[in-house]
């Protein structure tokens, strides 16, 4: 596995990139946005490990970039940045994890195979790219959505919650899991009420009076009622 490591502080990308690779993994190491964009541009990663503050532009816009010309590509936050805004912004760019320094190596190490694991496994089955039962088509490589003739603007946050509740259609997604999928395994990130908003809102931009697709079990969570066609 390839990894690109963003980070300006010349020491800690050395002593990152010097972990991973006794762990196993490649490591390119990159301390600026424009060389983090010639990289990606000319190789191939499997996952970008990337700091939000770097000498010649921010974290965030690259991330945005890497989703729209590469949105298979993982990307996770590894950052001193650490409101909950920030977090959250992370997430609504599509990141895999966020992770604030300082931080334990065991513990990004772990996060890191779990992120692999799972891009690895969605890489391997087509089928999960996409859902599409004639009316509602969504495709989550390309980070897409069309309802009838009519192309929807879905977050890549919005992306995550759609290929979760798809991939377990028919059955009840507690509120729990769905923010320990979504966000911080501990559900640190975003709390109960935001969940219900995002859900709300997904709602509104994929649904009309003859098609509806996420069912609420009060109390408990969410089950998908969509059958692909």
């Amino acid at each position: 596995m390839r990894i690109l490591v963003v980070e300006d502080d010349l020491a800690l990308s050395a002593g990152l990139c010097f972990e991973l690779d006794n762990n196993g993994y490649i490591t390119v190491a990159a301390y600026n946005c424009r060389k983090a964009r010639q990289l990606i541009a000319e190789d191939r990663f499997d996952l970008v490990l990337l700091d939000v503050n770097l000498p010649d532009g921010n974290g965030f816009d690259l991330c945005r970039s890497i989703r729209q010309k590469r949105p298979e590509l993982a990307v996770i936050f590894l950052t001193a940045n650490d409101l909950d805004q920030d977090v959250l912004d992370g997430f609504d760019l599509g990141a895999e994890d966020y992770v604030t320094k300082p931080f334990n190596m065991q513990i990004l190490l772990r996060r890191l195979e779990v992120v692999l694991r799972r891009t690895s496994k969605a890489a391997a089955d087509p089928s999960s790219q996409r859902w599409s039962d004639g009316f509602l088509v969504l495709d989550f490589s390309a980070l897409t959505a069309q309802r009838g003739t009519e192309k929807l603007p879905i977050t890549p946050n919005e992306y995550k919650l759609l290929r979760t509740l798809t991939e377990n259609a028919g059955r009840i997604l507690t509120r729990q899991i769905l923010l320990e999928k979504l966000w911080d395994s501990g559900g640190n990130f975003i709390d109960d009420h935001t969940l219900t908003v995002t859900m709300n809102r997904l709602r509104s931009k994929i649904e009309d009076d003859a098609h509806a697709y996420i069912q609420t079990v009060r109390g408990m969570g969410y089950i998908w009622k969509g059958v692909p066609r």
